[in-house]
């Protein structure tokens, strides 16, 4: 007699801690493998079964662990190792990634009410920190890395704060490498004033410009109101002032997912913008009606959007996921010749920033690139000016040699940030985060946990009970 096994229809490739979806207990999650498709499927002692999509590009998913580097670690803990990850925050020793990005929240009040929310803030929060306070955060954050590499101030809307720019000239009076304006754009839109005093903060200084849809429909699903004047007059202010921006587009399944490709043409035509920031939406803080199953977009469904709808700027291979957190970030680098952009990420071979990471790349060794940098050197070139410019915004890549001359303005990148929620958590993950908040309390915590956990208190209650899987 000859028997048939049953399958079990899926390859088991491993298995993580996430999180139940419903009580937000560490769960063990198996990552298991159907097709193209991606799935962590955890069990919860309480609410039972859960299967949830966590990339639709199973190659890709695979490839991000031969991207990794050893991490660079913060000079100094603000925490201790106790519970266990994730409920030590932060920083503490168990973490595995310094502060590439650090953001620090200086009012809670806004002048929109947008549906999709993490901080959850609204005209009716009026919280404004100090400049002492956000004097001692800024501190707590030195302390850590020495030299930090990019400060975000961020609300609520910070433009909005009675002390804007003051708080952003204390933030040149620190050893910040890059500082970056969190803003829906509308001050910059109305305040020819504010924006003089914007470019008096260059160079090392940018907008971080909420740009989400060309279409009316999709901003008020997602930000509650119809704001394309708004944004044509902010981006408009900030060209005339030359102010370098980067656009920030949270997407959001069959609401601006088909118009990606538009995006990134329409910030081609801008000579100030630098690039653009995708942020699939997080399921943290007011996140109205959001459906795990028809609403999320995954980092793998946005890279294979650009690749189908801007192929002419950047393919699939073109974007590759960023050393130091590869699950969460994928990037694509390029040099930039008007609205033509050449990928740097195409010209070097990418068996070649492996190796090489995090060493020294000579563009003398690839013909194409060099020429192609001599082009761009040919061109007018009044932008702001920095020797390794290009070598430091490629982060955790290769330090790439370019000539002394070319500047920030040549550059164009598009990253894909994929934060962590209670439905594609991962400890493994969230060790590695770069992405982090710094709270008046003297912590640095992961963007992901202290949306999912801290912003809220919940970490106090998670902590008492303590629930680790045996």
């Amino acid at each position: 007699m000859s028997f048939v096994r049953p399958s079990k229809g899926y390859s088991f490739y491993g298995q993580t801690l996430s999180l139940c979806e419903v009580c937000l207990r560490l769960v063990n999650a198996k990552i298991a493998i159907e097709g193209e498709d991606v799935f962590y499927l955890k069990r919860c002692p309480e609410h039972g079964a859960q299967k949830t999509l966590v990339s639709s590009d199973a190659a890709y998913f695979k490839s991000t662990k031969d991207f990794l580097k050893p991490g660079d670690l913060p000079l100094k803990h603000q925490s201790r190792t106790h519970y266990g990850c994730p409920y030590d925050c932060g920083l503490c020793p168990d973490h595995e990634q310094h502060s590439c990005l650090a953001l620090i929240e200086i009012n809670d009040a806004c002048n929109l009410t947008c549906p999709v929310c993490f901080a959850e803030s609204s005209p009716q929060k009026t919280r404004n920190r100090s400049l002492a306070e956000v004097d001692a955060m800024l501190e707590t954050l030195v302390a850590s890395e020495g030299n930090p590499d990019l400060v975000q101030i961020s609300g609520g809307e910070p433009t909005i704060h009675p002390e804007i720019v003051a708080i952003l000239k204390l933030c040149k009076t620190k050893p910040i490498r890059h500082i970056m304006l969190n803003t829906n754009g509308i001050r910059i839109a109305r305040d020819p004033a504010f924006v003089a005093e914007l470019a008096k903060l260059k160079p090392g200084f940018e907008v971080y410009l909420q740009f989400d849809s060309l279409q009316r429909e999709a901003l008020e699903n997602i930000r509650g109101a119809d704001l394309r004047r708004v944004r044509a007059e902010a981006l408009a202010n900030l060209e005339a002032a030359g102010i370098s921006t980067t656009l920030v587009c949270v997407v959001k399944k069959g609401v601006n997912d088909a118009e990606i490709g538009d995006i990134v043409r329409h910030a081609l035509t801008y000579k100030c913008v630098r690039g653009i920031t995708f942020q699939p939406v997080q399921d943290a803080g007011r996140n109205l009606d959001f459906d795990k199953n028809r609403d999320r977009m995954l980092l793998t469904d946005i890279r294979r959007a650009i690749a189908t709808q801007a192929s002419e700027v950047f393919r699939g291979d073109d974007i590759i996921p960023l050393p130091c957190n590869p699950d969460s970030i994928a990037i694509a680098y390029g040099l930039r010749d008007g609205e033509s952009v050449t990928p740097i990420t195409r010209l070097i071979p990418q068996a070649e920033l492996l190796a090489a990471a995090p060493n020294t790349i000579s563009f003398e060794r690839y013909p194409e690139l060099k020429n192609r940098l001599f082009e761009l050197l040919s061109l007018a070139s009044s932008g702001e000016r920095t020797k390794t410019v290009l070598g430091d915004l490629l982060c955790c890549l290769p330090q790439v040699e370019v000539p002394d001359d070319l500047g920030y303005d040549k550059v164009f990148r598009i990253v894909i940030v994929q934060f962590l929620d209670k439905y594609n958590f991962c400890v493994a993950t969230v060790k590695r985060s770069c992405i982090h908040f710094v709270t008046a309390e003297g912590k640095i915590i992961p963007f992901d946990t202290y949306n999912l956990f801290y912003r809220s208190g919940l970490d106090v209650k998670l902590r008492k009970q303590a629930h680790v899987p045996a």
